[in-house]
């Protein structure tokens, strides 16, 4: 066994027994181990933290809306016409949540088109809404630099009701067998993306849902186009050479990801709750519709819509471990995010606010402690703990302490941290904070070590996770 190897397992079993940091191991002449870092995109995506999806297709118009979605791609076009249609307002709702990104569903799987395109004859062109010249996304696009929210645009190429595809990108509704057909799908998908990446300026993020079929198997060749003109936005459950690196999808659509969770992945394209000992970087993002179950507007389902006390436990379960949480908003008929959506996203945005807006004390530093004085003693019950991502996760074990009463007590530990781990505990009166690394890659690094007097009961952990089929 060569000594690298041989290094590494020694210290891996030493800082296991003795429960102190594998840096402070180190032996000298040693490689530092390799571990893998974000793109610079990636980074300002996780510092994103929060994001709002805005899901609006023809099926709102009818009854049974998105339910029967491979009979509503041949539904007559002028059905669609939200008559007060206001992508101004829906930023309304990004900003009270306190969503720094967005993501607007430009074409879901009925195959509807919202912006101008002669793809295909079933979209906003073919419809009376603005006499035929309505365009969604340019609407869209205006709205988020306008009002500081970072774009993103969806657009499924692995279903298409008008064009009879469905999953995993295949003609004749999924079954395949016609050659010619497919590679005229898999053009028409990139002229889509062509589209919707080239008119509209740069985008922070793409979401691809379910990715795609690569090109070997009948799927449009999409790499190309992507570094061409998008180079910069992150993709969700994108190709593997995505320039700008990609996230994943945790497993349910709850809003939560489960503890411990890594940004890094052994293979592109897992899901889950990463591997810590994964070569690939590639960080969670927790989705869930706001009203349970529906991400399409529905009448009459305002009682489907989330507590407050079940969104800010979906906060703590995403972006207090390590994953960015994106919330739906259902437009409804009119073109609006409902009156009462709006509220609630504000009720939310505003509680986050008060709960973590600004801290009682922090500071930052580097090596296997990091102390943080407060200027008077204060009762604290919340801790946020942030690496420098951007070097890579470095933390695996860690413990944080408290002086109470001229002693050192532990207050919490756990393993993952990343971009950013939120812990709560029994409200304890404490003069100092002090974060004990007791296993990592290298040196840490922390970007913030916070403290926080919340005074509320923590939301109970989610029940129910529904797992997406």
């Amino acid at each position: 066994m060569s000594k690298p190897i041989l290094w590494g397992a020694v210290l891996a079993a030493m800082a296991a027994g003795l429960g102190i940091g594998l840096a402070a191991l180190a032996a000298e002449g040693d490689k530092p181990p390799m571990i893998p870092k974000p793109t610079p995109e990636q980074v300002a995506w996780q510092d994103a933290e929060m994001g709002m999806f805005f899901h609006f297709d023809i099926p709102v118009f009818v009854e049974g809306g998105e339910g029967d979605w491979p009979n509503q791609g041949h539904l007559d076009p002028n059905l669609y016409n939200p008559d007060a249609l206001n992508t101004d307002q829906w930023m309304g709702a990004a900003k009270a949540m306190g969503a720094a990104y967005s993501v607007f569903v430009a074409k879901h799987c009925t195959g509807f088109i919202s912006w101008q395109s002669d793809l295909y004859p079933y979209g906003v062109k073919q419809s009376k809404w603005r006499g035929g010249k309505g365009d969604v996304v340019r609407d869209y696009v205006e709205s988020c630099r306008k009002y500081g929210i970072k774009p993103g645009i969806y657009a499924s190429v692995t279903a298409n009701a008008h064009l009879n595809v469905n999953n995993p990108g295949l003609v004749n509704f999924g079954k395949g067998g016609d050659a010619a057909k497919q590679a005229e799908y898999a053009r028409i998908c990139e002229r889509m993306v062509s589209e919707l990446w080239g008119n509209y300026g740069g985008l922070f993020y793409v979401w691809f849902d379910g990715g795609a079929l690569p090109p070997d198997k009948g799927g449009p060749d999409l790499v190309p186009i992507l570094k061409k003109l998008q180079p910069h936005a992150v993709c969700f459950q994108g190709p593997p050479d995505s320039p700008a690196g990609n996230t994943r999808w945790p497993g349910n659509e709850s809003g939560v990801t489960a503890y411990p969770t890594w940004a890094t992945v052994a293979h592109s394209g897992d899901g889950g709750a990463g591997d810590p000992n994964g070569k690939i970087w590639q960080p969670g993002e927790c989705d869930a519709p706001l009203r349970k179950h529906d991400w399409f507007w529905h009448p009459k389902s305002e009682q489907k819509i989330r507590s407050v006390e079940e969104l800010v436990g979906m906060y703590y379960q995403s972006v207090g471990r390590n994953s960015n949480l994106i919330l739906n908003g259902n437009i409804d008929r009119r073109g609006l995010v409902p009156e009462a959506d709006m509220k609630r996203f504000k009720e939310f945005g505003d509680e986050i606010r008060r709960r973590f807006g600004k801290s009682l004390a922090e500071t930052q530093g580097k090596g296997e402690v990091v102390e943080l004085t407060l200027d008077k003693p204060a009762l604290i019950d919340h801790v946020i703990i942030m690496e420098q991502i951007a070097e890579g996760e470095r933390i695996r074990q860690y413990v944080v302490e408290g002086m109470a009463a001229g002693q050192w007590q532990t207050l919490c530990k756990g393993q993952s941290v990343g971009h950013k781990r939120i812990e709560r505990f029994d409200p304890t009166a404490v003069s100092k904070v002090r974060l004990k690394v007791l296993q990592c890659l290298a040196e840490p690094l922390i970007r913030k070590l916070a403290v926080y007097q919340v005074g509320k009961t923590p939301p109970p952990a989610l029940t129910g996770v529904v797992k997406r089929p």
